[in-house]
């Protein structure tokens, strides 16, 4: 593990210039693991000049051997896992058996796009004999991506693979929180064969490094996943300079369960959709929809799952830590909410003692049952691995409920009717729909926000438009 974590700058580690850093904490311990570089505009303002010297040779690079390269930096990925993999492990307290499957789709976007790089391309528009019409894509220049501490590898390769199979230059920042593994991959980019300067990264705290990136000339656009709050300071900034966003922001997912759907698949998949990562992902599935005739049996079966998870920081562990101490705290101020608004838990409600992990920042997988739509903890997300259960009627009824919400990223339908699947699924406010099953999707699969969930999207090829500026050539002949 890195004593101190720095930027990585024009293919180098690079120290803040004002030599101050940070101390890193372990969530899974409590005790110091790190010391994290605590970087200012300056530092940002020597990456992105950087990136920008570096722009015109990527820029020109032929796009086959720029997919070529990314395909590269994806087997080094792979081959390098167990370091990557610690690293991020380390700083955000992932089990094992969820960093695996991380890893696996951290590599598959470089994969993804180097492999598909060629397709972006414009078209020919017949204007008849005289002329000839033509449109191109071209790359904005230098991006900035803004990342979060919940997911880091992950986040940061599905923007910056597509931001860099299409020319551009990229400029991340990773939270504070989850720095090493990200620094790490930018090392790795340049002995994969990205060109020094290529892909900087910018170690720091959001709050100086945000706004300086935003405010920089040589960024022409900037990728964001965040919170919601945060997302609406940038867009202030970016709103000032015409600056093109692609913003991923909070969620509150709807999961539905309807009274024909498989109710032990169901049970475990939505077990799954709160308590992944310790419910520290945006789309995670934390209004859970039962119809009424099903519910206290369903019910039971979701406890009874709920009730086999491990808590801990061990390999198997189905639930981790709590990234951040901050998070750790914000969670804990959600029970005190449900038991002001009536609620008791079916099973959770409290932190978590794990033996030989005193100190470290866990937390009770918690089910609420009988929740109203309108109550704090069915509005509000809370990024940890808390459930609302929410009774509903007809399928109006659930359609009703689940775009009763400011947020629209994911959704989750349980049903064997077909034709209530695309009904429900045509009526979501939603970005993304799961059908029988509750996960993040694929590479493949566009992934971006409805509402205040946020705007552009992110993964499959439809990313790729959103990493171009698109040009019309007219030629009289």
């Amino acid at each position: 593990m890195f004593n101190q974590v720095n930027s990585f700058i024009d293919g180098r580690d690079t120290p803040p210039l004002g030599a101050q850093y940070v101390d890193k904490i372990d969530p899974r311990t409590g005790a110091k693991l790190s010391e994290v570089a605590n970087s200012e505009a300056a530092d940002v303002a020597i990456a992105i000049d950087s990136a920008a010297a570096a722009l015109q040779a990527w820029r020109d690079t032929r796009p086959a051997d720029r997919g070529r390269i990314l395909n590269d930096f994806g087997r080094l990925i792979r081959s390098s896992e167990s370091t990557l993999g610690a690293l991020e492990r380390a700083d955000t307290g992932k089990p094992g058996r969820e960093m695996a499957a991380l890893m696996d789709l951290t590599a598959q976007y470089f994969e993804f796009y180097g492999g598909i790089v060629n397709v972006m391309d414009g078209e020919v528009i017949n204007q008849g004999p005289n002329y000839h019409v033509y449109t191109r894509r071209d790359p904005f220049g230098v991006i900035g991506v803004i990342l979060p501490w919940n997911a880091p590898l992950h986040q940061a390769a599905r923007a910056i693979a597509p931001a860099l199979a299409t020319g551009n230059t990229v400029v991340a920042k990773p939270s504070e929180h989850t720095s090493a593994s990200l620094v790490e991959l930018a090392r790795l980019a340049v002995e994969a064969g990205v060109p020094a300067g290529v892909f900087n990264v910018i170690v720091g705290k959001g709050s100086v490094i945000g706004p300086a990136m935003a405010h920089n000339p040589h960024i022409r656009k900037i990728s964001f996943t965040g919170g919601l709050r945060a997302g609406q300071e940038l867009g202030h900034i970016a709103a000032e300079r015409i600056l093109p966003l692609t913003l991923e922001l909070g969620g509150k997912s709807a999961n539905i369960v309807f009274d024909d759907a498989d109710l032990d698949a169901a049970a475990k998949g939505s077990t799954t959709a709160f308590t992944w990562n310790s419910g520290q992902w945006c789309a995670a599935g934390t209004r859970l929809l039962v119809q009424e005739n099903i519910y206290e049996r369903f019910l039971d079966k979701l406890v009874g799952e709920v009730a086999k998870l491990k808590v801990g920081p061990q390999d198997d562990s189905t639930s981790g830590p709590i990234t951040t101490q901050a998070q750790f705290e914000k969670i804990q101020s959600y029970f005190d909410i449900a038991a002001r608004e009536g609620l008791k838990p079916a099973i959770g409600g409290k932190v978590k003692n794990v033996p030989g992990h005193e100190n470290g920042w866990y937390i009770e997988p918690t089910v609420y049952a009988n929740v109203t739509n309108d109550m704090t903890l069915a509005q509000e997300e809370i990024f940890g691995p808390i459930v609302c259960v929410i009774p509903f009627k007809d399928e109006a009824d659930a359609l009703r409920i689940a775009n009763d919400s400011e947020f629209g990223l994911g959704a989750g339908i349980w049903s064997q009717n077909i034709g209530r699947v695309h009904r429900v699924a045509a009526g979501l406010e939603a970005g993304r729909i799961v059908v029988n099953e509750y996960s993040g999707g694929f590479v493949q699969t566009p992934c971006g926000g409805f509402k205040q969930s946020g705007y552009g999207r992110e993964q499959g090829v439809d990313a790729l438009s959103h990493y171009t500026q698109l040009k019309s050539v007219i030629i009289r002949l």
